[in-house]
């Protein structure tokens, strides 16, 4: 199992998502992210693929959700999700990821995993989540996502 961030950036009625250019998920909007690198925390992993990605500083990280994914028959993440309203930097486009900002309520869902407007509108509402998601095909087999009052992270609360 890995071990992998996603990161939202918000300004006022709108959430930043990067189009995938290549690689795993590539032709789907999602926040930015990857895996945990060996000797990184969640929140360093995620700093470093938003840098990466889209030549942006994240600054105050807020831990939002802990999604564990099952992509059948061989992908298993346990995702680690953040939003940040403070960065450094504007967002720029890599070789990797195409950014762009969306009004809340003009959300790409159909170019977007299956499962994210399962999830994704807890996000949007301020609310943290945990959960589980059984993807098959390119098709949601099981989403057991829930608004929890406090996150817990690896047993600890966040």
């Amino acid at each position: 199992m890995k071990h992998v961030t996603l990161l939202f950036l918000r300004r006022d009625n709108q959430i930043l998502l990067a189009m995938k250019k290549r690689g795993f998920g590539v032709g789907k909007w999602n926040g930015v992210g990857g895996k945990v690198e060996p000797g990184e925390t969640y929140e360093q992993g995620a700093t470093r693929e938003c840098q990466e990605e889209i030549g942006v500083t994240p600054l105050s990280l807020q831990a939002v959700g802990e999604l564990h994914f099952f992509d059948v028959p061989d992908v298993e993440h346990y995702c680690h999700v953040y939003v940040t309203e403070a960065w450094n930097g504007e967002p720029l486009e890599s070789e990797e990821m195409r950014p762009q900002w969306f009004d809340t309520d003009a959300i790409p869902y159909a170019q977007m995993w299956p499962d994210d407007e399962r999830w994704l509108p807890l996000l949007l509402a301020g609310k943290q989540f945990q959960g589980t998601i059984v993807v098959a095909d390119n098709q949601v087999e099981r989403c057991d996502v829930q608004a929890v009052a406090r996150l817990q992270v690896d047993g600890l609360l966040a």
